[in-house]
């Protein structure tokens, strides 16, 4: 069956969220003088990133607005009860040095400079539509995709199959007529799988690099969900959308 339209994951997908996270609350924690507080900078990102997933889990699941989980990653990493102002005035600081380290991906312009005139695009992430449109302006790429959509505004998260389906609608094609790319095996990789989209999981650390039996987000991502094609580089994407089947495309990466 033919695949018309990609759509795609923004952090870790395309935009490489994990480096300017570090970097930027490696910077913003040196600002502040806040390392003297950790044993070492690593322990430091590591509990940044462990709350970070923690609040975020919370607005996935509806407990939490965006900005409130924003807000409370800073009240619960500095352990002091701050007012929405104070939370907000210490995450804008942190934004200053994050989006100093913004950076797509290497292999995203090529691919998606391939794909440009076989294939339609859009984007399907599970932030919030003023952070993700504007990142993606910032980036230089916003006008590759015919529309952007998110969780905070359509008040479903991926791997709901609802949103999956909304991006679907958006681009007025059925599921198996759309391409998902996603950096997570299980939010992106099986849920666009379940959804009945053709889905495409974008591993560019490796399963096999993983030590821990468990993703910075806390799921386990050693064995690779069903229904979905594993890659290492967007570099291999073409070849798999021009193989234009559902059934018999295998990874290239293993």
């Amino acid at each position: 069956m033919t695949i018309s339209a990609v759509v795609w994951d923004i952090d870790d997908t395309i935009f490489d969220y994990t480096t300017a996270d570090r970097a930027g609350m490696r910077g913003h924690l040196a600002a502040e003088g806040l390392l003297d507080g950790y044993a070492s900078v690593e322990q430091a990102l590591g509990r940044w990133r462990e709350v970070t997933d923690r609040q975020w889990a919370r607005f996935a699941a509806g407990e939490a607005s965006f900005e409130g989980q924003r807000r409370d990653r800073v009240r619960v990493f500095l352990g002091e009860e701050l007012t929405d102002a104070e939370a907000d005035a210490w995450f804008l600081r942190y934004m200053d040095h994050y989006e100093a380290a913004w950076e797509l991906f290497p292999d995203v312009l090529p691919a998606l400079d391939t794909l440009a005139a076989s294939h339609r695009h859009a984007v399907l992430s599970n932030s919030s539509l003023h952070v993700q449109d504007r990142k993606l302006r910032i980036l230089g790429v916003r006008d590759r995709f015919e529309s952007v959509l998110c969780a905070a505004e359509l008040g479903v998260s991926k791997p709901d199959a609802q949103a999956f389906h909304a991006a679907c609608e958006a681009l007025e094609l059925s599921p198996h007529q759309v391409a998902y790319v996603g950096d997570h095996p299980e939010i992106d990789g099986q849920g666009a799988a379940d959804a009945g989209l053709f889905s495409v999981w974008i591993d560019r650390v490796g399963v096999n690099a993983v030590t821990d039996a468990a993703d910075t987000r806390g799921n386990d991502v050693l064995d690779q969900p069903a229904g979905l094609r594993r890659i290492a580089s967007l570099a291999e994407l073409p070849g798999i959308l021009r193989a234009d089947t559902r059934f018999g495309a295998p990874s290239t990466f293993g």
